[in-house]
């Protein structure tokens, strides 16, 4: 197995070829005109129809149509976009090219109605509403004709429900799609290699030595690239192909045992079908990753040995296996279920015990919609990780060799809240509720609490914010910190936090700062410590 060491070199040279070309690309070439695709119109007009600017979001559709666009889909949306602009004549005209295609005759004739009413023609809009009230595809339609209907009958005029944008999922499916994302950028780690931040006495050695640890701050390299074809072979069941790859590459000589890099590769089959207000979701895949990192001391950053042997390769794995979801959703419910298997296969380090392990997880979740801007989510899950050669620990803290294999059992059930303040601003809160019992004799169990919220801001056509928060706070039942009883019973408490500012400059290409914060406080020292890194990445994808 490759060591990311052996890397560094040959990935700095990647990197900064990178960064050399999309510099060349985009920074030395500012004459160049970029053709934008119609699909990327399409896309963006439905983004302007969201932020209730239908006239921009007419001129992206008709750029769409003057780029080679000709669907039922964009004709569609476009006499929607007509129909809120208060252009009743056109919206009419579009929305009857797009009532030709079967899978928007239905929604069509019931916006020819509302578009009818709105014009003052209730003998017209009584005809298209009666259309949609008699047939038999959609039931959610058919009772808004009929609420219509009986508004005209009664000469009273309300604000009737507009059904959504159209989206592209409806429309006719490719063969086949590529997506492509890769991202570059540099950052700065305020400590590298999580060391704690102040002297302590290692109560793990007899000797009570007194250790001075060496926070070590440095820049580095974000690279991340995803990508995935997929193939339309049956009506409503796709099969993909992905590739994954994601790292962080310190440029500083002394900070080259914090590089960390993970490549994975699935494949696999989707099923989507949506049938009135069903919709049903199968997903399955099969996952094979490699993970790269240094095992180093973190108090001095440099490669851990035993008995004078190095084993900075114990946390390098190789993992495969398959997992699979389930989702069925209606109005305002969605269940869901999800199953994941997988052998973990770490580097054989001899004078240490393997971290080999088998993990299996089923999880249950359940989703409940009040309105159309608030949402409640719960989630079930168990999970195990049974360890092959790791010894498990006795109550006093010591992990004899010739012991059991460590068996970690875990169940966890988690709480969400979503709620939407404007249409471009939403925020969530989480709890999480995680008990892990230690199949041996219980010395590893514990309970942790995690309380998490989060806000997402779409400011604009261009500028995108998220940040999240969370604090978790671990309950140790009888492990040491230090492994020592005579430290007392251990106590963990985490605060994470993120804060992620994204912004468009083309359909393609995109500018992103993200700031990121984790404080760890223990009675164990070892463990605790103060980080936060801040990165600026260009981003390029096709979508």
């Amino acid at each position: 197995m490759l060591k990311p060491r052996h890397l560094n070199d040959s990935m700095t040279r990647i990197a900064r070829s990178l960064a050399l070309a999309l510099v060349v690309l985009f920074v030395g070439t500012p004459t160049v005109a970029f053709a934008i695709p119609a699909n990327e119109l399409f896309a963006d007009g439905n983004r302007l129809f969201r932020d209730d600017l239908y006239w921009a979001a007419l001129l992206r559709y008709e750029q769409a149509g003057n780029a080679g666009m000709d669907t039922p889909l964009l004709h569609y949306n476009t006499g929607v976009a007509h129909y809120k602009a208060g252009q009743h004549k056109r919206a009419r005209e579009s929305l009857l090219k797009a009532s030709r295609s079967y899978n928007l005759e239905v929604i069509s004739h019931y916006n020819l109605g509302l578009n009818a009413w709105a014009a003052g023609d209730s003998d017209e809009a009584l005809r298209w509403f009666e259309k949609a009230r008699n047939q038999d595809r959609s039931r959610k339609i058919r009772s808004l004709a009929g609420k219509a209907i009986k508004r005209i009958e009664a000469a009273h005029h309300e604000e009737d429900e507009i059904i959504i944008l159209a989206e592209a999922q409806i429309a006719e499916k490719q063969i086949a799609n590529f997506n492509f994302r890769a991202r570059i950028g540099g950052g700065v780690d305020s400590n590298v290699f999580r060391s704690p931040s102040e002297p302590y006495i290692d109560q793990a050695d007899p000797n009570l030595p007194l250790i001075v640890p060496e926070v070590q701050q440095g820049f580095f390299i974000p690279v991340s690239m995803n990508a995935i074809y997929t193939v339309n072979s049956f009506e409503h069941e796709s099969f993909f192909g992905a590739y994954r790859f994601g790292g962080r590459f310190y440029q500083d000589e002394a900070l080259k045992n914090g590089d960390e890099y993970l490549h994975e590769l699935s494949f696999g089959t989707e099923y989507k079908r949506r049938e009135e207000n069903r919709t049903r979701r199968i997903y399955s895949a099969f996952r094979i990753a490699e993970h790269n990192e240094v095992y180093y001391d973190r108090d001095t950053g440099g490669e851990r040995l035993v008995n004078d042997v190095d084993i900075a390769d114990r946390f390098n794995y190789f993992r495969y296996g398959p997992e699979f979801s389930f989702r069925q959703s209606y109005d305002r419910l969605a269940i869901g279920t999800r199953i994941k298997a997988q052998l973990w296969n770490y580097e054989n380090t001899e004078e240490v015990p393997e971290y080999d392990h088998e993990y299996f997880l089923v999880g249950l979740n359940a989703q409940y919609r009040f309105t159309r801007t608030s949402l409640l989510r719960f989630t079930a899950d168990m999970y195990k990780r049974h360890f092959g050669e790791r010894p498990s620990f006795e109550l006093d803290g010591t992990q004899p060799v010739g012991n059991t294999p460590v068996k970690y059992d875990y169940i966890e059930f988690g709480i969400n809240a979503r709620q939407r303040l404007t249409r471009s601003l939403w925020f969530g809160l989480d709890f999480l509720r995680t008990t892990r019992e230690d199949r041996h004799v219980g010395y590893n169990n514990y309970d942790r609490n995690s309380y998490g919220v989060e806000l997402h801001w779409r400011m604009g056509n261009r500028f995108d914010l998220e940040a999240s928060g969370s604090y978790l706070i671990y309950d140790y039942e009888n492990a040491f910190a230090y492994q020592n009883p005579a430290a007392g019973r251990k106590t963990l408490e985490r605060v994470l936090g993120a804060l992620i500012a994204t912004f468009d400059m083309t359909p393609h290409l995109s500018l992103i700062t993200e700031y990121r914060y984790e404080d760890s406080k223990s009675n164990d020292a070892r463990i605790a410590y103060n980080r936060s890194r801040i990165a600026l990445s260009i981003v390029w994808e096709n979508h």
